[in-house]
């Protein structure tokens, strides 16, 4: 078995995610297990952190806040976030 690196590891794995519109990214609910584009679901701004909510069940799916004391990502809700890369995209175009 490998030792485990530390996380500065994952950093540039990262980054292709966190590089990309994830509008079109493939959320699947924890709660329900009903899967669709990100741009599908609801987004309630009104709240701390915008709330995204599945739209077949209505849980909350993740939330994002940014302040002065950095950005929070919180994605309990998600059992999935599929994004599709460069590559992917084009073979689903043809």
């Amino acid at each position: 078995m490998t030792a485990p690196l530390d996380g500065n590891a994952i950093a540039g794995p990262l980054s292709e995610l966190f590089a990309v519109d994830l509008a079109a990214a493939t959320v699947t609910c924890a709660s329900c297990g009903s899967s669709g584009p990100l741009a599908a679901h609801d987004l309630y701004p009104d709240a701390p952190a915008l709330v995204v909510r599945c739209p077949s069940c209505t849980e909350v799916v993740l939330r994002f806040a940014s302040d002065s004391r950095g950005i929070r990502l919180e994605m309990t809700g998600t059992r999935l976030l599929t994004v599709a890369t460069p590559g992917d995209q084009a073979a689903s175009l043809a």
